[in-house]
């Protein structure tokens, strides 16, 4: 009698059919772990799309699927400290329009259920991100998670909030490096040869500079995407 246990072969497991809405998602930086393990991530921003109309795009509305969790990076422009050379004054009611449109979006979502007695969240997750020294939280309150992207090994500071229903990401890093370089400084050192048309235009463009200072750090995006599955 042959008693050798047969090793089970390893579960493929069929992410193509988790949507993962990326609103106002910029590169893709955030959602680019769930694209690189199979989800169907939707990145709905501009030019292509305005997420203020997001009852008219298929893609958040999910026609083919039912979505599976929620990034939101709304604008900061308008809610940031670090808002101190802008042109136009600051309008708060202009920046909650994104905000407020990201967060219907989710609402839409969570209102699915399918039974009166349902206990867990119709979405496996979802997250808002901006500052954290901004005004964003006068309107929503406090985040639920806070970080640097050097506690996820990428080395420079930019405090960032996290506003939402996930699991936190587990940081790496619990003692600040000496060689933590400032935000402008790692830009140019580290991120114009990406091969991107966005990374490509001239580095002293003001809104490419915003634009770039906008990217999720891969470090936090990973261990986001390790905790919320």
């Amino acid at each position: 009698m042959n008693t050798t246990r047969q090793k089970r072969p390893d579960r493929v497991i069929d992410n193509s059919k988790k949507i993962i809405l990326d609103l106002c998602g910029g590169t893709g930086s955030w959602s680019k772990p769930y694209k690189d393990a199979g989800y169907d991530v939707r990145n709905i921003t501009l030019p292509e799309y305005d997420v203020r109309n997001w009852r008219n795009i298929p893609e958040v509305m999910g026609a083919s699927g039912e979505v599976y969790g929620i990034l939101a990076a709304p604008p900061c422009q308008m809610f940031s400290d670090a808002r101190t050379h802008a042109k136009l004054p600051r309008d708060l009611e202009a920046g909650m329009e994104i905000v407020k449109a990201c967060l219907e979006v989710i609402w839409y979502w969570q209102y699915r259920i399918v039974s009166d007695q349902q206990k867990y969240s119709p979405l496996k997750f979802w997250a808002l991100e901006n500052p954290w020294y901004g005004r964003l939280k006068w309107f929503i309150g406090n985040p639920n998670f806070v970080f640097d992207p050097w506690e996820f090994e990428d080395l420079y500071k930019k405090k960032t909030a996290l506003w939402g229903y996930f699991k936190h990401p587990v940081k790496t890093v619990f003692e600040k490096n000496g060689k933590l370089k400032k935000f402008d400084r790692l830009l140019v050192q580290e991120l114009r040869d990406l091969k991107s048309k966005i990374w490509s235009e001239d580095f002293v463009n003001t809104k490419t500079r915003q634009t770039i200072r906008a990217i999720t750090p891969q470090g936090f995006a990973y261990q986001f995407f390790k905790a919320n599955q």
